[in-house]
């Protein structure tokens, strides 16, 4: 049985980093190596750990290198203390002996990785994650990820330097349905919302299982001060305006849907005319040839041309949608969505000029007019409507490119230009700098 005041002098020496009377005591008691027990169940490890003595470590790692996998009473090995601290060298050292050690959580459920990124040890991460990130991926209670973990201790380097490592967990829910922004947002932490709104692989109006969005919980929350509500509110906000290049996507099947359906009207159109084909030869026409042609070729000429824009503009939707460009390329996608629109105004004037060339009532054919120029003329707006909201799109875009001090140069052609005209607009005081 060893005494206290050897114990005492064991526990001093290897807090105080005094190799030399460690060894000294050691000589003297060499089983103290393998069985002594501080407070809490710790080792000799874990008290050089704790206090940072590198000497310490190296030299108990060489008499006993099975110490570095004992752990203390909270389940904790001498990596997750030296994690806790900040220690690299002596991390780098534990690790050479027992590399699981990663792995190993403690009576908190976590792993030396959440240890140091809950207290902000960047080096240490690199350290721990040098190998294998997968350590890094490991849940904690209630599903959370080591990035929740960050933003719910405020560690903003940390959390950096982990989504660089581990992009696909910044969008990871916890059990409660809580994204990095939900968090963000209950702890007032305005530079990690701004950080997670500008970073693209994040989703923005995800809702936790209540149903709320980060700007909900934002307007439900406690006060805070009026400067920072104002500008995380306003970060937010425009988070709830969903972007053309996110619209789309969603609504490529219903747009499939009716761009086949316009695509077989209009065909069904060129191949069976209103007031059908001739089916004898005369020296008007010949068989097969339009009706409408000979007896009101005019009209046949406008109703031809709308259906043939009808059936164009559909196929041009089709093939974009179906070749996946309207999801990952802005201006593919704004000429898929108004192509779309082209071809219901075309399709719409068919019709019209259809019934208009049928219908025998002289009245029909004022009110059928009517309702040709203002379905185009409705479709039309909406045209323009959604030209002004993909230049909108980008002129924010390039607003905040520019704010945030950004390479414009690695952006597509289409994107450069539109930028170079908005840059144009702004010197000349056109636009203004503070929109």
């Amino acid at each position: 049985m060893v005494s206290e005041k050897v114990k005492m002098k064991l526990y001093n020496a290897a807090s105080q980093g005094d190799v030399t009377t460690l060894v000294h005591l050691l000589e003297e008691h060499p089983y103290l190596v393998h069985g002594l027990s501080f407070p809490c169940s710790r080792n000799l490890l874990h008290i050089a750990a704790m206090h940072g003595q590198t000497s310490i470590v190296e030299q108990v790692l060489n008499l006993n290198p099975e110490l570095a996998r004992i752990s203390d009473s909270q389940k904790s090995s001498p990596l997750h203390i030296a994690s806790a601290r900040g220690h690299v060298e002596i991390a780098s050292k534990l690790l050479a002996v027992a590399p699981e050690m990663c792995w190993w959580r403690d009576k908190q459920g976590m792993n030396p990785v959440h240890v140091a990124a809950m207290n902000g040890h960047v080096e240490i991460l690199e350290l721990l994650l040098l190998d294998s990130c997968m350590p890094a991926m490991e849940r904690l209670h209630r599903g959370q990820t080591v990035l929740h973990l960050c933003v719910k201790h405020a560690q903003l380097r940390v959390l950096k330097v982990l989504v660089e490592k581990l992009g696909e967990l910044v969008c990871a829910k916890d059990d409660d349905g809580e994204t990095l922004l939900h968090l963000a947002v209950r702890g007032n932490q305005l530079e990690t919302i701004q950080y997670l709104v500008e970073n693209q692989a994040v989703e923005k109006q995800t809702r936790n299982s209540m149903g709320k969005t980060a700007l909900q919980i934002l307007k439900e929350g406690p006060p805070t001060t009026a400067a920072t509500y104002l500008q995380m509110k306003n970060l937010l906000i425009n988070l709830t305006n969903d972007s053309l290049m996110e619209v789309l996507p969603k609504m490529s099947d219903v747009t499939m849907v009716v761009v086949i359906l316009i695509a077989t009207m209009a065909f069904q159109v060129a191949v069976s005319p209103p007031g059908g084909v001739w089916q004898d030869d005369k020296s008007s026409h010949r068989a097969g040839e339009a009706v409408l042609a000979t007896t009101n070729p005019k009209v046949y000429r406008h109703m031809v041309r709308a259906n043939t824009t009808a059936f164009v503009s559909s196929l041009i939707t089709i093939f974009l949608v179906t070749t996946g460009l309207p999801a990952t390329h802005f201006f593919f996608m704004a000429v898929a969505l108004y192509a779309m629109w082209v071809a219901l105004m075309a399709i719409a004037i068919s019709y019209v000029m259809s019934v208009d060339v049928t219908t025998p009532n002289q009245r029909m054919h004022s009110v059928g007019n009517v309702i040709m120029m203002v379905v185009a003329g409705a479709l039309n707006m909406f045209g323009w409507v959604l030209v002004y909201v993909a230049v909108r799109h980008l002129y924010r875009s390039w607003k905040n490119k520019k704010r945030r001090q950004q390479d414009l140069g690695g952006d597509a052609f289409i994107r450069r230009v539109f930028y170079r005209i908005f840059h144009l607009l702004e010197t000349r005081g056109f636009s203004r700098a503070d929109r």
